[in-house]
């Protein structure tokens, strides 16, 4: 699959309260391009996905297997199959995640 998409042309939606994406799927992954509200709270969920974020902009609280640290720009964390995570935006936020395999539930 050949993909070549300018992000501001995806359609944004929102998944949960205060986080909208615009997505890109390639035959095994989903980027999310998220544009977070501040003080916009992810409740804890786990998933099947193998998740990669990296904080692009702004300030987030994230909790993973029950560890709670600030990310700041250039922040990338990793986060397994299945672990429980939960997340708040102290500030306007902007996310790149990386989910693998494709999340069917953000076609």
């Amino acid at each position: 699959m050949t993909v070549d998409q300018r992000i501001l042309d995806i359609e944004p939606r929102e998944i949960v309260k205060g986080y909208k994406a615009r997505f890109l799927h390639t035959d095994s992954m989903t980027l999310a391009f998220w544009v977070v509200e501040p003080n916009a709270e992810l409740p804890m969920h786990n998933h099947i996905h193998e998740q990669v974020s990296q904080i692009l902009e702004g300030e987030f609280q994230m909790t993973i297997d029950g560890v709670t640290k600030v990310h700041k720009p250039g922040s990338v964390l990793v986060i397994p199959s299945n672990v429980p995570h939960s997340g708040k935006a102290i500030t306007a936020c902007k996310i790149l995640d990386i989910f693998t395999p494709v999340r069917e539930d953000y076609l």
